[in-house]
């Protein structure tokens, strides 16, 4: 029992040994580290301190420089600007210098002119004392003479006119001389001219020939197939041929609209096939345009080369076949224009061969002399001028091409040959009953235009020529001016385009002239 009570005690006193050595141990393990973290503590709080007096530093130097480089920026720009307004100064005081130089120069302008204006001044009043001076000198010496003479101012003045009318009569004499010799040198032209005078008056019959523009339709069901769904088939023929088709009311027909005669011929015979063939589609359509196409322009072809084989006119460029054969399909006043060229043609031949002229260029001339009217609905100007372009574009002769841009006078005829193809122009289109006109409205057109004209002040008279195609205006001198009848020109013909209706255009020239003539002779 003493035993275990001794080893219990023991065994408790080791027990609390050890825990008080393990308790002190603790301690000291603790107070340790707390010393570590205290000096860490200490070590990163000098670190930062450093830090921040290193960032510190770094801002101020940072600071400076920046100061430092807006303090350069601000003395540049400021040098630059005192540069500016130093520069500014010296441009003002020049201009104000200037200005000076300027005041002082006009203000001796000012004394000079006074100056002359008093000179002017007493230089009247002495011309207007000499010319009182020399009025009374005239009456003086026209006193004297009659008192020396004998004879009163009446009588002198009929004396001098007796001499002057003997001296006219004698000029009068010399002159009708003269004439007489000319007449007689001028013979063989002027007749010449009344051969070319009486072949004008011959007319001969003429076909019409027209381009038509309405296709007739089976039935007026017909028109919605030609329209289609939603109009694709009347878009897809307007887009190939360039023709508008116009669908309206009129019973079992179709109206084609456009400018140009040959793609309107085009839409009439594609319209025609599409209706006889019954199949209407986009691509149908785009194909049947293209064969009419072709078809065409064999036809245009054909039609030019026999114009040309007709009149027996050889060597025309290949184009120039093809825009003749387009005249086809053009006509005025429902004459067919490329007929109405082979007849001027031929009409041009025989006045040339009557006249001992080139026969075979006098056709050729005729042949081409409306050349412009197959594209003078593409073309700005007048169509004599846009054909004399075309000749000259493939190499005809010039005297063609003078020919061709003369006929209507657009230019001035400088020969024989421009003369015969206005004649022959004139014969073939201008006299009644070869186009749909009616006598009477055709005078009565020409009536209308003269008087247009008639109703502007100062015209004098007025002459209707080339059927109508151009009105010349007579004048006076007196009361227009060369800047009024400019003016005057284009008042008329806007005039006539409010008034009348009319095809192709009217050329309005105003003449305006004031002339004194004599003749020197020995």
């Amino acid at each position: 029992m003493t035993t275990y009570v001794y080893a219990v005690v023991t065994a408790l006193v080791g027990f609390g040994v050890g825990f008080g050595v393990a308790f002190w141990a603790k301690g000291r393990i603790a107070a340790g580290k707390i010393k570590e973290a205290e000096e860490e503590a200490r070590r990163i709080q000098d670190n930062a301190q450093r830090q921040a007096e290193n960032l510190v530093r770094e801002a101020e130097l940072e600071a400076k420089d920046r100061l430092f480089r807006m303090k350069s920026d601000f003395e540049a720009e400021a040098k630059e600007i005192r540069a500016g307004l130093e520069q500014r100064d010296r441009r003002l005081a020049q201009k104000e210098e200037h200005i000076e130089r300027r005041t002082e120069q006009v203000e001796q302008r000012e004394v000079e002119l006074a100056r002359r204006e008093k000179g002017v001044v007493q230089r009247e009043q002495e011309i207007a004392k000499e010319e009182q001076r020399y009025h009374a000198l005239i009456a003086e010496q026209k006193q004297q003479l009659e008192t020396i003479s004998g004879l009163t101012a009446e009588q002198a003045k009929e004396l001098l006119i007796r001499a002057m009318e003997n001296d006219a009569r004698y000029e009068g004499a010399k002159l009708v001389k003269r004439i007489e010799t000319e007449a007689r040198e001028e013979s063989d032209k002027r007749a010449k001219k009344i051969i070319a005078m009486a072949i004008q008056r011959y007319a001969g019959d003429f076909v019409a020939e027209r381009t038509v523009s309405v296709v007739p339709l089976p039935s007026d069901e017909m028109k919605g197939r030609i329209i289609g769904r939603e109009g694709r088939n009347i878009r897809a023929l307007e887009a190939a041929t360039g023709i508008d088709l116009i669908i309206d009311d009129t019973p079992e027909a179709v109206i084609l609209s456009g400018f140009n005669p040959v793609r309107r011929e085009v839409a009439r015979l594609s319209l025609m096939k599409l209706i006889t063939d019954g199949r209407i589609h986009p691509a149908r359509i785009e194909d049947v345009v293209k064969k009419v196409t072709a078809e065409v322009d064999k036809t245009i072809k054909e039609a030019g080369e026999q114009a040309a084989f007709d009149l027996g006119v050889h060597g025309i460029h290949p184009e120039l076949i093809m825009y003749l054969g387009r005249l086809k399909y053009r006509t005025s006043y429902a004459q067919n224009v490329l007929q109405h060229s082979v007849e001027v043609g031929f009409l041009a031949g025989i006045m040339a061969a009557e006249l001992g002229l080139n026969q075979k260029l006098a056709r050729r001339m005729g042949l081409l002399h409306d050349l412009g009217k197959a594209v003078d609905h593409e073309v700005e100007g007048p169509h004599a001028l846009i054909g004399s372009r075309l000749a000259k574009k493939y190499g005809e002769a010039p005297k063609v091409i003078h020919a061709i841009a003369a006929h209507h006078e657009d230019v001035p005829p400088n020969s024989v040959y421009a003369y015969l193809v206005q004649a022959a122009d004139g014969l073939s289109g201008a006299r009644p009953g070869a186009r749909k006109e009616m006598l009477e409205n055709y005078i009565k057109r020409l009536e209308e235009l003269e008087a247009i004209a008639n109703s502007f002040r100062g015209v004098s008279n007025t002459f209707a020529i080339q059927a109508g195609r151009e009105l010349r205006v007579m004048v006076e001198s007196e009361q227009v001016t060369d800047e009024e009848a400019v003016l005057l020109s284009r008042d008329i013909a806007r005039k006539i385009e409010e008034n009348l209706t009319f095809p192709g255009q009217i050329k309005v020239l105003v003449i305006r002239e004031t002339r004194a003539i004599e003749f020197a002779n020995k």
